[in-house]
């Protein structure tokens, strides 16, 4: 899956409450735009071009699938949301919030209606000094200089003094508390791009599962009787052997882990897919392997119904998937409802994400940070 845009967004304020009016715009930035992933302090800055109070001044690090344009549209709303009625006036204005688009990763973007990087913000000790705050490595991609070298050679002598500090949303999630976490779900549910994407919100270590290389795959969406069992051996051979090599890379009472499968997955399909005298065989293995293996702190059960299921399959376009039945969606989903019930020692968390896209809709990402959350409390 394609990594997040990182985007910083430059927010001030001289009217009002302007430190309200900074801690709800970063909420509502949050909410309705794209995950906060740093925010910078709080600054007192003198107005620029103009004589009026001073401005509060902060800045933000934002992690977005979204276009520059959408970003800058959603930015807009926020600041209509917050009071801001913008003038036609020509020149600089006192206003309750003003929300700027500074970076979007490193390109330059040269529209009618939005340049990236913004074209002043070299000049700006309102915009540099909240950026250095953040730690970002980045380079302007015009000058070719860090915000620190922009800061040095910058033409503004104004004095802009800390405040406070800020406080982040996603301090407000502490999914760190749970060192290693386990997201699975149907074929087709999104786990893995659940995964990727939380991962680099919150700088996790990701266990993905390789499975496009296993030769048994095709041929037994074809002939599903003769190439159950080489299938079914041959994923939990792979599945312990990659969770041992990659967990063995992390310490699992430091590093925060999330991965998009746990071993067991593999005697959910095994028993769907194999015949009765097959399964046994297969289970006895199974058992003794799975004593080894290292329990995730919280393993999450994402739920989709079949109909939603088959949508992602075909939209995702794997050819040997295509084939895939609704019948069988039913019993895989089935299988692990059943046997997470069984669990009495797995901390399970069921999300059912059926009406749910949590790429395109970011309050639906944040649902689902919002459920493990809940469970944390």
């Amino acid at each position: 899956m394609k990594s997040q845009h990182q985007v910083v967004l430059s927010i001030g304020s001289n009217q009002g409450n302007r430190l309200k009016n900074i801690e709800n715009c970063i909420q509502l930035i949050h909410q309705e735009v794209g995950t906060v992933i740093q925010v910078s302090r709080l600054y007192e800055t003198p107005p620029w071009g103009f004589k009026s109070d001073a401005f509060y001044n902060c800045a933000l690090l934002l992690h977005t699938h979204s276009s520059a344009q959408k970003i800058l549209n959603q930015v807009l709303k926020v600041e209509k949301q917050l009071g801001r009625i913008r003038s036609d006036e020509k020149g600089y204005q006192s206003r309750i919030i003003d929300v700027d688009l500074i970076v979007f990763d490193d390109k330059i973007i040269d529209s009618e209606k939005l340049e990236i990087p913004h074209p002043h913000m070299q000049n700006r000790n309102f915009v540099l000094l909240p950026m250095q705050d953040l730690k970002l490595n980045w380079k302007h991609p015009v000058f070719q200089k860090t915000i620190s070298e922009l800061i040095a050679i910058s033409p503004d002598d104004s004095v802009c003094t800390i405040v406070q500090d800020l406080k982040n949303p996603l301090s407000e999630i502490p999914l760190q508390r749970f060192n290693y976490i386990a997201f699975e779900g149907n074929i087709g549910a999104g786990k893995t791009t659940l995964v990727n994407k939380i991962a680099e919100d919150f700088n996790a270590k990701t266990v993905l599962e390789r499975f496009a290389d296993n030769p048994f795959l095709p041929k037994f969406y074809k002939d599903q009787n003769r190439y159950a069992f080489p299938l079914e051996m041959s994923f939990l051979a792979d599945r312990y052997q990659q969770l041992s090599d990659d967990l063995a890379q992390f310490d699992l009472f430091k590093d925060f882990i999330i991965a998009d499968y746990h071993i067991f997955k593999s005697l959910i399909f095994a028993k769907i897919t194999l015949a009765e005298d097959e399964y046994r065989l297969y289970r006895n293995l199974f058992d003794i392997i799975y004593r080894e293996m290292p329990k995730p702190d919280l393993y999450v059960y994402l739920y989709q119904n079949t109909e939603r299921l088959l949508q992602n399959i075909k939209k995702r376009g794997r050819n040997y998937e295509q084939n895939i039945s609704a019948e069988y969606l039913d019993k895989i989903n089935n299988g692990y409802l059943e046997y997470i019930k069984s669990q009495a020692n797995l901390n399970v968390l069921i999300i059912d994400v059926s009406n749910r896209d949590f790429i395109k809709n970011h309050e639906d990402y944040l649902f689902i940070l919002n459920e493990i959350q809940s469970i944390i409390r």
